[in-house]
């Protein structure tokens, strides 16, 4: 008998990929709620921008980011994540929003 015709093989494997795929289909719901959470996250901050822009406000504020940033990864080891990604993905962001700030100003 080969592996390929072994019933409980067959049986196993395709209660894996069942798993796999509910697994997947968590991800991909996570993935449209992190993405619809930037969506919110940049419609903030582009009000911020604007305010800033109309006030003459300087487009970045070095003390508020490093206290995100500290906050960020204070959640990130309480939810046990990696501390270093979290801060790369919310200075990736952070330099997104300024970027953001500045085109408000031209």
């Amino acid at each position: 008998m080969t592996q390929a015709s072994d019933p409980t093989l067959e049986a196993e494997n395709a209660a894996a990929l069942e798993e796999l795929n509910s697994i997947r289909g968590s991800i991909d719901n996570i993935d449209a709620a992190v993405i619809n959470m930037l969506a919110e996250r940049f419609k903030c901050t582009k009000r911020v921008g604007i305010l800033k822009a109309k006030n003459d406000l300087p487009p970045s504020d070095v003390d508020r980011e490093q206290r995100q940033i500290e906050r960020l990864r204070k959640l990130a080891l309480d939810a046990d994540l990696d501390a270093e990604f979290a801060e790369k993905f919310l200075n990736f962001i952070i330099r997104e929003v300024i970027q953001n700030h500045m085109a408000l100003r031209t």
